[in-house]
């Protein structure tokens, strides 16, 4: 899934995603603002590779 991501970051998410239960939504990273990690938390909603944990819209987990 990794390489059809084109975030800077996305290999550090992807990382958290496999070893945490629940990554939070506004992850900041060096490579990835709060901004950069929600639209690729959606993107990977949409390819169907995370699912919302939380189902609240102020705070959101996702996980595998």
């Amino acid at each position: 899934m990794a390489p059809r991501l084109r975030a800077k970051g996305a290999g550090d998410v992807i990382f958290l995603l496999l070893n945490e239960d629940a990554v939070a939504g506004s992850l900041t990273t060096k490579n990835l603002s709060r901004f950069a990690a929600r639209r690729l938390f959606e993107r990977l909603q949409q390819l169907d590779v995370v699912r919302e944990l939380s189902g609240r819209t102020s705070f959101r987990l996702f996980g595998l």
